[in-house]
């Protein structure tokens, strides 16, 4: 299964990087980030059963001459995959994704028919302190507005796939982002982002502004996204034991203004001397699809296309659950589900903390749901998670 894969390995450009990173990473401000995922996904309508293997290098630099601090970070992505067979892009962290990029700063360095290799500046930005209470920075960087945990429909920049078990890092975006703290609790922002999706270029501009009242942090956006109106309000806080998040947001896009809200429940249960965590979110997207029917359509709409949705369906639920099994093993599992279909990804996990730096895991991925329906060898989607392959995986990831 694997030889295809195997023969493609002793070429691999990432390792010569990866022997000299860690005597780089002594150095003050530098550090290093490496993912390997090794995967086999089964037979579909998608492809043929394979075998693919993803290596991902992150190296960061920060510096803080004065009041100005650097901050960098760039990622190489090598997929090897075996001819035919979809790979991990299905659900991990396959490669760098530009997001809608302003400025290039990376692309493909090779595409091939087994093997696939890109290159990404993530971060590069300058930050200037502006005194104790604002800052101004420019340029490549992470920007979250997200409330709720899995499903952030008012995060209009770089929403994580709430199926990908690899978010260390959220993708950073081109911007200018000014923050000004008045207290402990309150902060107003203004960012601004210009993006090119496809062939269009696009302007974000919002204001933002949160504090915290009677033990709530409550807050709201407004202004252009992608050349559209929007506008969001948010709150978090607790409800006797359990943490309470919601977000909603209006979005005017494609001559209609839709609701997009999603809430939240998270807490901790006291197991055998032990926290078993659990997170339950439910989330209504106006922008997703009411039928399988419009599965395809919402696929290939704008708002997905601007990264702005993180799954298909109109109504979405979350369950995810993890628990310590020993001070170094750990279970987890989650269940993403269309509550309109009934279909469903269910992803059980088993982490290891090798060392300190060092992390194993070993993992699966199921998609449960009506099969696509196949007329004239064309597909069509009967159901938003049913056509999805199993995936059986392993991880390593390494912190230098």
């Amino acid at each position: 299964m694997w030889c295809g894969v195997g023969r493609l390995a002793p070429a691999l450009p990432l390792a010569l990087t990866l022997v000299a990173a860690p005597t780089a990473a002594q150095q003050p401000g530098l550090s290093g980030y490496y993912l390997n995922v090794a995967t086999h996904v089964q037979e579909s309508v998608l492809g043929p059963a394979g075998a693919s293997d993803v290596q991902r290098l992150r190296l960061m630099w920060n510096a803080s001459p004065g009041p100005l601090r650097l901050d960098a970070a760039y990622e190489q992505t090598l997929t090897l995959r075996q001819a035919g067979a979809p790979g991990a892009q299905l659900f991990t962290a396959a490669g760098t994704v530009s997001g809608g990029d302003w400025f290039s700063l990376g692309g493909e360095l090779h595409s091939g028919e087994r093997a696939v290799w890109r290159h990404r500046f993530d971060r590069l930005n300058l930050r200037l302190d502006l005194g104790g209470s604002a800052d101004l920075t420019v340029g490549r960087q992470p920007v979250s507005w997200a409330t709720t945990l899995v499903l952030t429909p008012a995060d209009p920049f770089s929403p994580f796939d709430p199926a990908d078990p690899f978010r260390e890092y959220r993708i950073g975006v081109d911007a200018a982002r000014l923050r000004y703290y008045q207290g402990a609790f309150t902060q107003f922002e203004v960012v601004a982002r210009p993006a090119r999706v496809g062939e269009r270029e696009t302007l974000t501009l919002l204001g933002r502004a949160s504090t915290n009242a009677a033990g709530w942090d409550v807050g709201g956006w407004a202004g252009r996204v992608h050349d559209t109106f929007g506008a969001a309000a948010f709150l978090s806080g607790a409800v006797g034991l359990w943490a309470l998040r919601a977000e909603a947001a209006m979005r005017d896009l494609d001559g209609r203004t839709a609701l997009r809200a999603a809430i939240g429940l998270d807490r901790t249960f006291p197991i055998a001397e032990r926290d078993l965590y659990i997170v339950i979110e439910y989330q209504h997207d106006g922008l997703g699809a009411t039928s399988p029917d419009e599965l395809l359509a919402t696929a290939t709409s704008r708002a997905f296309a601007q990264s702005e949705m993180q799954v298909l369906g109109r109504d979405t639920g979350v369950l995810q659950l993890s628990y310590p099994l020993h001070p170094l093993v750990s279970a987890s599992a989650l269940w993403l589900g269309s509550l309109r279909d009934g279909s469903f990804l269910v992803s059980p996990g088993l982490g290891y903390s090798a060392t300190e730096s060092l992390a194993l895991r070993f993992g699966a991925f199921f998609g449960v749901g009506d099969d696509p329906v196949v007329e004239n060898l064309t597909p069509t989607l009967a159901s938003e998670y049913g056509a999805l392959p199993g995936v059986l995986f392993v991880s390593a990831n390494w912190f230098f």
